[in-house]
C-alpha cells in the first residue's frame, strides 16, 4: 500500500519535458560511446619490479589496466574482454548493467575476469558471451567448472554461449549491428569487432586484406600499438600508422601499450587524427 501511494506522488510531481529536452535525450540515448576500461599490455603498466620512466610517472594516462572497453548505443552496454582487472575497471567505471560480452581471443590478460561478472549474474541473470570457436575450446577448458560444475553454491558465473564467424552480423538490440572480423596475432585468428561506425581491434599483428575493405569508413578506430620496435604477434606505431594510412578512420586510438610508451613526451610522434589512449578515455560519435 505504502509503494502504490509513494508511485502515485512521484507521479503527480513529474515535470513535463520541452521537445528541446525530449530531442537531447533521444540523441544522448542513440549516441555511441567507447570507454577505455584499459590500455595496457598484458602485464599492465607500471610493470612489477620496474623503474622506468614511464612505470614511475606520476601522469595517470601513463597507469595503464589490461586492456578492455564498454561501448554504449541505444540503451545497450557491451564489454569487449572480461580483463583480469575487470572487477576494478567495473567498479571505477560504475558498471551497473551488461547486455553482452564480447570476447577478442582467449589470453590471460583478455579472459581471466570471467568469474567476475557473478554480480551481474546474480541482479540479471545469464549472460550472453560471444567468442569465435577456437576462443570457446579455451574458455571452456580454462573455466571448466562454469560448464561442468562439479560442486554447487558459492554460486557460478552463468554464460550463454555464442560462437561468432567473420562477416556474420549479428545485433544487440533493435539499432547495434556487431560485426566480427578476422585479424591475425602471431598465428592466432582472433576477432576484432565493428560497432555501426566505429571499430576495436587489439592483439593483431596483421589485418587481412579482406578486413582491411571491411574497416573503410570508420569514424573511430581503435587498434592495438604496443611500442616502437617491431613485435612478432603485435603492431608497433609505424606498422600501426601503415595500417591507419589505409584504413582511413576519421579517428584513431591506440591501444595494448606497453611501458615503452609515455604519454605525453610521445603524444607529439602521432600524426593528426590519431591519438595514445588511456585508461577512462571516452570517445562519442559527436567529437
Amino acid at each position: 500500500m505504502n509503494f502504490k501511494a509513494n508511485a502515485k506522488i512521484q507521479s503527480s510531481k513529474h515535470e513535463v519535458q520541452s521537445p528541446k529536452d525530449q530531442r537531447t535525450k533521444t540523441q544522448a540515448l542513440h549516441q555511441m560511446r567507447l570507454t577505455f576500461l584499459g590500455t595496457g599490455t598484458s602485464t599492465g603498466v607500471p610493470s612489477i619490479a620496474c623503474d622506468c620512466e614511464t612505470c614511475k610517472s606520476d601522469d595517470p594516462r601513463d597507469k595503464r589496466l589490461r586492456v578492455s572497453v564498454v561501448i554504449e548505443h541505444a540503451g545497450q552496454t557491451i564489454l569487449i574482454d572480461t580483463s583480469s582487472d575487470f572487477r576494478q575497471q567495473a567498479l571505477r567505471f560504475g558498471l551497473k548493467h551488461l547486455d553482452a560480452v564480447l570476447v577478442t581471443h582467449c589470453h590471460a590478460d583478455h579472459i581471466f575476469g570471467l568469474d567476475d561478472i557473478r554480480p551481474l549474474n546474480f541482479r540479471y541473470g545469464a549472460l550472453n558471451v560471444y567468442a569465435n570457436e577456437r576462443a570457446w575450446v579455451d574458455i571452456k577448458r580454462i573455466f571448466n567448472y562454469i560448464f561442468e560444475p562439479s560442486h554447487f553454491g558459492g554460486g557460478l558465473p552463468q554464460v550463454i554461449a555464442n560462437i561468432v564467424t567473420p562477416g556474420a552480423s549479428f545485433c544487440v538490440g533493435s539499432d547495434l549491428l556487431v560485426t566480427p572480423l578476422e585479424v591475425i596475432h602471431g598465428r592466432l585468428p582472433v576477432m576484432a569487432y565493428r560497432f555501426n561506425d566505429f571499430a576495436y581491434a587489439t592483439d593483431l599483428s596483421e589485418i587481412p586484406p579482406a578486413t582491411i575493405e571491411q574497416l573503410r569508413d570508420l569514424d573511430v578506430l581503435v587498434l592495438d600499438c604496443l611500442r616502437f620496435k617491431e613485435h612478432p604477434t603485435h603492431l608497433w606505431l609505424d606498422k600501426a600508422l601503415d595500417y591507419i594510412d589505409k584504413i582511413k578512420p576519421k579517428r584513431a586510438y591506440l591501444t595494448h601499450i606497453a611501458h615503452d610508451v609515455m604519454h605525453e613526451r610521445d603524444s607529439a610522434k602521432l600524426p593528426v587524427g590519431v591519438e595514445w589512449a588511456y585508461d577512462g578515455l571516452t570517445v562519442s560519435d559527436e567529437h
